[in-house]
């Protein structure tokens, strides 16, 4: 069994794989986290809600892969650039044009360009189901993971705005959950700061005073920012540790078993969001995983940590645009570079916790083969664990039985067939034997 992990280094982890599905430079939600803390104490907040406000700020991009596919329809675009980069637009219509024109149909010839343009400007009126879509997802996850209704609230109404023009309800003033509006203005100051500096960060926040964001948590902001070193320590190599240190609240919570599941799996929810083609995949992975452990004799603790490991295998795909993810043709190589990464960005958000070593392990390594062909590092033989061996295993079953954009679902008994055929070069045969006397044990017919 695992040791018991504190909740703040847990979600502090993992939002960093939220930066990457929002387009975001690393440490996002971190330095938001940092920001809106301030905030939150320069207006007087309770412990209570100070602990509630610092994990909307950690989760405040909680539903943002679930519009990934929707924005990639629309504007036939990276949805993670064009996340990244929407987050800097200030709300005018030149702001808004310069967003579609540089992203529009950016990978295609000039008269595609042209068509995708025309209908994205055509598509305006569906941005108000993108953030109902992120927002309301966002909101359902927080809950799932057992965060209070303020949480959920607060991750709800992240793009409402003071003066009644946000979406997707259009609450104004104080009918916008006071995380949510704290939230939004650490959001402008970290996006801001980040890509033009401080004076570009002021010079957002006093322009957006009064309309965007409330004028009270605006004053509170500058008078934070005010503070001697308060910019550099936005770029404080430790700035993780300090935000998790400084986690309000009466007592540090950590998590327990069963509530770490809660967090893993509301986590794979965010993952699988990310496609339609994958919806269900991390659990059908996990339920696999576990059946080919079972067979193959490993305990409950094991079994369990392996569920786990299934559930994150793919949490790097988050930086992954969906517009490859759901290509239905072959991917060009600058894609399969994309796609390729995927495991090294699994490897290194699950390594922030020292307890997923294991996990992490499983994140880095599950496209490895055993003949040494597979990636990122080309492992081979006993260099890749057991634990992987038997996830990548479940990995490809569940990939070849669920229908892509490429191709229709393959028969159970033809994907197995194919597997053996790999076996001892792609996949451990031991494995491959669990995996079929599973299935076939699960698959027969109840006795009459």
């Amino acid at each position: 069994m695992l040791a018991q992990i504190r909740l703040a280094e847990l979600i502090g982890a993992l939002s960093h794989a939220l930066d990457l599905t929002g387009g975001q430079i690393a440490g996002h939600c971190i330095r938001t986290a940092h920001i809106g803390t301030a905030i939150g104490r320069r207006l007087g907040l309770s412990e209570a809600q100070m602990h509630d406000l610092f994990y909307t700020l950690m989760l405040k991009d909680l539903g943002c892969s679930a519009n990934a596919m929707r924005m990639c329809e629309i504007f036939d675009t990276d949805d993670t650039r064009f996340k990244g980069d929407f987050r800097r637009v200030d709300g005018t219509l030149p702001s808004l044009l310069r967003q579609v024109f540089r992203h529009a149909g950016a990978r295609r010839s000039v008269a595609g360009r042209a068509k995708a343009i025309l209908k994205a400007l055509r598509a305006r009126k569906h941005a108000a189901q993108l953030v109902d879509i992120r927002c309301r997802r966002g909101a359902e996850i927080a809950r799932q993971m057992r965060f209070s209704e303020d949480v959920a609230a607060g991750i709800r109404h992240l793009d409402e705005h003071h003066d009644g023009t946000g979406r997707p309800e259009g609450l104004k003033g104080e009918e916008i959950h006071i995380f949510a509006r704290i939230a939004l203005v650490a959001q402008v100051v970290d996006v801001h700061s980040a890509h033009g500096g401080p004076k570009q960060a002021l010079r957002q926040l006093r322009a957006r005073r009064g309309n965007w964001l409330d004028p009270e948590v605006v004053d509170a902001c500058l008078a934070v920012l005010a503070q001697p070193g308060a910019w550099n320590d936005l770029k404080a190599p430790d700035l993780d540790q300090k935000v998790l240190a400084a986690e309000p609240g009466q007592t540090i919570i950590l998590a327990d078993e069963d509530y770490l599941d809660d967090i893993v799996e509301g986590f794979a929810r965010v993952i699988d969001a990310k496609s339609p083609y994958t919806a269900g995949h991390s659990d059908r992975v996990a339920e696999i995983t576990v059946m080919i452990a079972k067979e193959l004799g490993l305990s409950p603790a094991e079994c369990r940590m392996l569920r786990r490991a299934a559930l994150l295998h793919d949490i790097g795909k988050l930086g992954v645009s969906a517009r490859v993810l759901n290509k239905p043709s072959g991917l060009d190589p600058e894609e399969w570079v994309e796609m390729r990464a995927h495991a090294a960005h699994s490897e290194l958000i699950l390594a922030r916790i020292p307890a997923f070593a294991e996990l992490a392990e499983v994140g880095g390594a599950h496209h490895e083969r055993l003949d040494g062909r597979g990636y990122p590092r080309g492992l081979a033989g006993d260099e890749i664990s057991l634990a992987t061996r038997i996830v990548a295993t479940a990995d490809v079953f569940d990939a070849l039985t669920a229908e892509r954009p490429y191709r229709a679902p393959i028969p159970p008994a033809q994907a197995l067939a194919m597997i053996r055929e790999t076996a001892g070069a792609h996949h451990d045969p031991l494995c491959v034997d669990a995996l079929e006397r599973a299935w076939q044990r699960e698959s027969a017919p109840a006795a009459a």
